[in-house]
């Protein structure tokens, strides 16, 4: 323990003022411009208050309690919360608001958590969290030197995310100027000129959960499509004999698919790893013709054009599909093999490079937060 600091309960330093909270259910809530807060954070916005005040709210279920979340944030100003977080107003004389929030960013409480179907921070545990408490002048040093850091990292962490988005976005222009440049200069032709269309819509004879298998034949869902590759990653697999009884989505490599229902508009192009697999009813495929290379049409419907298309052509209110009778009407930009070869290499070489910057940014985004953590324990902890 370092020296002048000791050891409180968030009972003994905090005064709880969990009865005035009220839950109002979504259909009875009158839109406003108070926040209305619950266990992570602002819902909705209503048209009436509760507290008017700086008070700590931490999150009693719906939360996460990891070292890294946020589990408890601070309120200002005039606002609403509900019966999922906890409200608690720090005894100013003893506690910052700031270092009760800092400390529990960094510590785990899933010990003060219970319940394991519902886990839950209920009051009595919350109350029993302790928390390094130095003195006042020490806490407000920590503070603000936090405070920066935070500010300074949080800079960093807005550049990563806004260069990794613009890293994509360069690639998606890049993609559509490539695709309005081949349909202003080629003819275009219906998709069924082009291609056999199938899907996995297996009817009556779907496979079920039972007649998935540990190994056998790759029966591939829209999770399995990654980069325009097949990815094994959590491959479910289906008997030969359940296979062979189905008469549809049996691939040959080269096909390229589609996700058309559900997650829409994912692509990839089967290898020869997945050759005579099977696929799910969320999935069309596009079996290509010697006029037009799979991987061209991979990119064409990446394109962002093809992409908008197929939004705006979407059925089902439960369930977002593209039916293949609306698939089938898909007008597609035909250069020359020679061209359509070309651009496929230049498309594949920024979407390499574009993937290597996505990884640098992301992991400068995961480095910040790392660095926020290593922070926070170096000057929150207890020892010398």
């Amino acid at each position: 323990m370092k020296k002048g600091w000791e050891i409180k309960t968030l009972g003994e330093i905090c005064e709880v003022l969990d009865s005035k909270r009220k839950p109002i259910t979504k259909r009875d809530r009158t839109a406003g411009e108070y926040p209305y807060y619950g266990a992570t954070g602002i819902l909705d916005y209503v048209h009436e208050f509760i507290f008017d005040e700086k008070l700590v709210l931490i999150g009693e279920d719906g939360a996460k309690w990891e070292a890294g979340e946020y589990t408890a944030f601070i309120a200002e100003g005039k606002y609403w919360v509900n019966n999922h977080a906890h409200v608690i107003r720090p005894n100013r004389e003893v506690v910052l608001d700031e270092w009760i929030v800092y400390f529990l960013y960094v510590s785990d409480l899933h010990k003060y958590v219970t319940g394991l179907t519902v886990p839950k921070l209920n009051q009595e545990k919350m109350r029993s969290i302790q928390i390094p408490l130095p003195p006042l002048p020490e806490q407000e040093r920590i503070v603000s030197l936090l405070d920066e850091s935070f500010a300074a990292l949080a800079q960093v962490h807005a550049n990563a995310a806004r260069n990794l988005v613009n890293a994509r976005e360069v690639f998606e222009g890049v993609l559509e100027q490539e695709f309005q440049n081949a349909k202003e200069n080629h003819i275009s032709k219906n998709i069924t000129e082009l291609c056999e269309i199938g899907d996995g819509n297996h009817g009556g004879n779907y496979p079920k959960k039972s007649d998935m298998r540990q190994s056998g034949v790759p029966f591939i869902r829209s999770v399995n499509l990654v980069n325009g590759h097949i990815s094994d990653i959590d491959m479910r697999f289906i008997s030969k004999e359940k296979h062979k009884s189905l008469k549809k989505g049996h691939l040959k490599t080269g096909d390229v698919l589609f996700t058309n229902r559900g997650e829409m508009g994912k692509s990839a192009v089967v290898d020869a790893r997945y050759d005579d697999a099977n696929l799910n009813s969320q999935i069309a495929f596009f079996r290509c013709s010697e006029q037009i290379l799979p991987w061209y049409l991979y990119h064409i419907l990446q394109s962002p054009f093809m992409q908008e298309h197929s939004t705006k052509s979407q059925t089902g209110a439960a369930l977002q599909q593209l039916p293949i009778g609306i698939i089938s009407k898909f007008e597609i930009p035909l250069p020359p093999l020679a061209e359509q070869r070309a651009i496929v290499q230049r498309l594949d070489g920024l979407a390499r490079e574009t993937r290597r910057l996505e990884e640098v940014y992301r992991q400068k985004v995961e480095d910040v937060e790392e660095l926020r953590k290593s922070i926070l324990k170096e000057q929150l902890s207890m020892d010398n």
